[in-house]
């Protein structure tokens, strides 16, 4: 961990129990860490200005609502110093869920998720091959999803 963030034990034990349970209120981790909900709720704000924390979200799953489609895309640039302006465009493409700078073959990585195979057709097609700086792509198709889970925190391991 950094040395020049400033954090303690108990930031670590707060955002553990968040990162299991974000709907766990202030006053009920203040209980488990023996602080009030008041400190809680300071702590957080703090570990938020620091950039620690970057918001929260609630976490759906597509497939129960009919987005049954989860892939992967390595796509190929023309030139990788068209990284920004393609970034900029995939942003654009309510499907792309995230996008990674790369190294190795592909400049980007990216997910995205789709009904079914006939909307994922046209949203590479349609959308993401249109993308003005994209040479070409790879799309990879996720069978299973078995992890997807936070980092570990110092003392979790």
């Amino acid at each position: 961990m950094n040395k020049n963030l400033e954090i303690d034990n108990t930031d670590l034990r707060i955002l553990a129990l968040l990162m299991e349970n974000a709907g766990l209120p202030y006053t009920e981790i203040g209980k488990r860490v023996f602080v009030s909900g008041g400190t809680v709720h300071v702590r957080m704000k703090k570990m938020e200005q620091m950039g620690i924390v970057k918001g929260s979200q609630l976490i759906i799953d597509p497939a129960k609502l009919g987005w049954d489609i989860s892939a992967f895309l390595g796509i190929y640039l023309d030139k990788s110093s068209l990284y920004e302006a393609v970034a900029e465009q995939l942003e654009r493409i309510p499907e792309v869920v995230n996008i990674h700078y790369t190294t190795g073959n592909y400049s980007i990585f990216a997910k995205i998720v789709c009904r079914d195979t006939e909307h994922l057709r046209e949203v590479l097609h349609d959308k993401i091959q249109k993308v003005q700086g994209i040479q070409r792509t790879e799309t990879f198709i996720s069978l299973e999803e078995r992890i997807n889970r936070s980092i570990p925190l110092d003392g979790e391991q």
